[in-house]
């Protein structure tokens, strides 16, 4: 069973607050870009801890080393932006696009998270090959589950069924939390990336 094509994103247009969708459009313009910002030293290294580990789970369905990191930078940014689980995002891009940055499903829906155009149109320029973009496409979709998982009172079920259009389904919210666990963060694998980290900031 193809998860592209049993579980791709359909979500839903529907009505919302005025307040919710300029927030939202707020969310996706904000220019600032993915440079991850910590308290502490051992912040920073657990951030690196997770990308080493992360780049090496990732390595066969992304061979690409840069994009590779600019990929899990951008997910852990954006996650953290929208206060998601980096882990959750990742699982759900696994069930939505299997890690394809130009995945399309058959309903239309586009990118990384299977992100349905017409929110270009409702919360952004209306330029739709902006879901190609890999930050954009992250961002857009991390700020629509944020929305839901608001909507739904926190909780993830609800909210992950409305992002795929099947609320109330067990199928679609069952794989992503099985693959959140997948991608969850073993601390105590002390593996790290400084070198690439300080290489891509040059």
């Amino acid at each position: 069973m193809s998860t592209t094509t049993v579980f791709a994103g359909n979500q839903k247009e529907e009505a919302m607050a005025d307040s919710v969708r300029i927030a939202l459009s707020r969310a996706i313009t904000d220019p600032r870009p993915p440079i991850p910002q910590f308290s502490d030293i051992s912040e920073r290294l657990d951030y690196l801890h997770w990308l080493g580990e992360m780049s090496d789970r990732l390595y066969k369905r992304i061979p690409d080393q840069q994009v590779r990191i600019e990929f899990l930078r951008t997910t852990w940014y954006e996650a953290r932006r929208a206060g998601l689980d980096p882990a959750l995002v990742l699982g759900l891009i696994q069930v939505e696009s299997a890690f394809r940055k130009y995945a399309v499903s058959p309903v239309g829906a586009h990118g990384y998270m299977q992100v349905m155009p017409f929110w270009t149109r409702v919360i952004g320029d209306g330029d739709r090959s902006k879901l190609f973009h890999m930050q954009s496409n992250l961002r857009f979709g991390c700020s629509i589950l944020r929305m839901y998982l608001d909507m739904e009172k926190g909780d993830l079920f609800l909210a992950l069924g409305r992002y795929n259009g099947s609320r109330g389904r067990p199928e679609y919210p069952n794989a992503v939390l099985a693959a959140w666990k997948k991608w969850e963060h073993q601390r105590e694998t002390l593996k790290t990336v400084a070198a690439e980290d300080s290489a891509g900031r040059k």
